[in-house]
């Protein structure tokens, strides 16, 4: 594993459902994704052979060789892959509009409810108390 920080990749759809499947705690060949997402959405095997070997590139997938075929599971959690995406999102946009990215990031914590927004709120004095006891 890479001891940088992991840039996570941007996921098509197909390749979103897939990880979705697989966060879902069934591991699985070629054969049994398809079993689940090739046959309802009308495509090949081929293609769900190569959007695993495509996610095992990017990290997400590891894999082991079971007699002819590779079983994947995942390689990231769900949340690992989540607060790594958010993470490179929000650091990008903190270089180019801080005010306006924060401001925005508390309007979706409040759509969410005031619960999220408290949660929010704890967190944020949470980590200026932290701040601050450093500091001294």
């Amino acid at each position: 594993m890479s001891s940088g920080p992991i840039r996570p990749p941007l996921l098509g759809e197909l390749e979103t459902a897939v990880m979705v499947h697989l966060w879902s705690g069934d591991d699985g060949d070629a054969k049994a994704v398809h079993a689940v997402l090739g046959e309802a959405r009308a495509i090949t095997l081929n293609t769900i052979q190569s959007t695993l070997k495509r996610l095992f590139e990017k990290g997400l997938l590891s894999r082991d060789k079971v007699s002819h075929a590779h079983v994947y599971r995942v390689a990231v959690t769900r949340e690992q892959f989540h607060r790594s995406l958010l993470g490179e999102l929000v650091g990008e946009m903190m270089d180019h509009g801080a005010d306006a990215m924060v401001s925005a990031f508390v309007d979706l914590a409040e759509q969410a409810g005031p619960e999220h927004l408290a949660r929010l709120e704890a967190l944020v004095a949470e980590r200026v108390g932290k701040s601050t006891r450093r500091r001294r």
